[in-house]
């Protein structure tokens, strides 16, 4: 058996723009109806949605048919914890609240074997080596792994050129609502000293020669950040569409005064 390819990495390696969708409601059957929509990626998030790693391996079963490739945030960069989801076959990871290179460096040394790293050896128990299925894992395992690295703090920003020049990263993600809220400006990511913090985070991660990524549900911050460069993009959270769509659905038997108005988080 062969080393699965990692379409996500292998699509990025293309050049082409990649859109993808938030996956927040942290169940197998919520997440394979998200795979079918057609999105380039999807992103299971273990920061903020109820997950586990046992709730994160069911979402990756699920998904495994399905063209639209699995992202998996960690709700922390713990070495452990990596650990565990790279077992339970996460191929592309990444890793919220990135603020120094030395931080970067060691999540890549937490995502590679020893010598170059520290992640523990599982062998035959894990459904990454396709419980050994894969002899020549331990060797090859880091050429299909995918690390995301997450900027969006001052700090990050400040220190965006020394992140992204890490080796073994391989794209850095803004998120604009951390950033926003941290420099003064909660809920409002589209302030121009925040916008003028993310253009500047984008052209650091280019100049890096790294691929830069972006959650921008809002249409017209969506192809504002393509043109400035990011490649791989979140233009839709699945929590976020199914309430829309419902508001909307109700609004159309009741008076606007008795629906629900729409919130704008990112």
């Amino acid at each position: 058996m062969q080393l699965p390819i990692n379409p996500f990495k292998a699509a990025l390696g293309q050049g082409q723009p990649q859109y993808g969708i938030w996956a927040g409601f942290a169940t197998g059957y919520a997440a394979e109806i998200v795979a079918g929509f057609g999105y380039d990626w999807m992103l299971i998030d273990g920061e903020h949605a109820p997950n586990t790693v046992p709730s994160i391996l069911a979402q990756l079963q699920a998904v495994a048919p399905y063209a639209t490739a699995p992202v998996v945030r960690a709700v922390t960069g713990d070495t452990v914890l990596i650990k565990q989801l790279l077992d339970v076959g996460v191929q592309t990871l990444m890793v919220p609240m990135v603020e120094s290179a030395e931080q970067a460096r060691e999540l890549v040394r937490a995502m590679r074997y020893p010598p170059q790293g520290v992640r523990g050896v599982g062998g035959g128990l894990t459904r990454a080596t396709r419980w050994d299925g894969v002899p020549d894992y331990l060797q090859h395992a880091q050429e299909q792994l995918c690390l995301i690295v997450q900027v969006e703090s001052r700090a990050g920003v400040e220190n965006v050129e020394a992140i992204a020049a890490v080796e073994g990263v391989d794209a850095v993600f803004i998120g604009p609502a951390d950033l926003s809220t941290g420099m003064g400006y909660a809920g409002n990511p589209s302030h121009p000293e925040v916008q003028k913090q993310i253009r500047h985070a984008v052209d650091a991660t280019l100049a890096a020669g790294k691929i830069c990524g972006i959650l921008a549900p809002q249409e017209e911050d969506a192809r504002r950040y393509q043109q400035w460069g990011c490649q791989f993009i979140a233009v839709g959270i699945d929590i976020s569409l199914l309430r829309q769509a419902a508001l909307q659905n109700l609004a159309r038997y009741r008076e606007p005064e008795n629906v629900a108005a729409p919130s704008r988080t990112y």
